[in-house]
């Protein structure tokens, strides 16, 4: 769809056409769903997320800037929906407790101690993040565990890629200071 065909479309979506607004979920919904698996890392959360960004988008219709590109609009609310679910629901936490704890298969079978020392270094890192404060996890997951560029990053975040170069750097140092925190303690 061409920018004149998504103007005419929009601006029949704003006069309550729900076939024009259908014709945007067409257009919008494979990247807002790519968006939204990303960020919370299942098919069904993303499926579910993209039908709530778009009953969202349909009440602000509105609200829309025509002088801001739909596409940005769309995905930022896909983002603070994402973000904001995250939050909520503490799905970083189950979605990093529910993963299978990966072995290397020769340390695997060298020696059970050895698979329990991977084992509890997996928890003491899944803790570190944990303590981790928001402003620092969520971009560290987003770029991590999303596998956001920098960019993608603070476009979400609202945010400047220079700010989230300096968030992730702090994050990681206050990752290693947390590990070694959890690490004396544990000893």
């Amino acid at each position: 769809m061409d920018e004149t065909e998504l103007e005419t479309v929009l601006r029949e979506a704003q006069l309550g056409s729900s076939v024009a607004f259908g014709q945007v979920y067409g257009e919008f919904s494979t990247r807002v769903f790519g968006l939204c698996r990303k960020m919370l890392g299942s098919h069904a959360a993303a499926e579910d997320a993209t039908s709530e960004v778009f009953e969202r988008a349909y009440e602000a219709l509105d609200q829309y800037d025509r002088d801001r590109p739909f596409d940005r609009w769309i995905l930022t609310i896909a983002s603070r929906h994402c973000l904001n679910r995250l939050r909520r629901e503490s799905l970083e936490k189950r979605l990093f407790h529910d993963e299978p704890v990966e072995v290397p298969a020769v340390a695997a079978a060298s020696s059970p101690l050895v698979a329990l020392e991977n084992r509890e270094q997996r928890r003491g890192l899944l803790r570190a993040i944990d303590a981790l404060p928001e402003n620092y996890r969520v971009p560290l997951i987003l770029k991590y565990y999303g596998d956001l560029s920098y960019d993608e990053i603070a476009d979400h975040l609202g945010t400047t890629r220079s700010n989230v170069a300096v968030l992730l750097h702090r994050a990681k140092r206050e990752l290693r200071s947390g590990i070694r925190t959890l690490g004396k303690e544990e000893s």
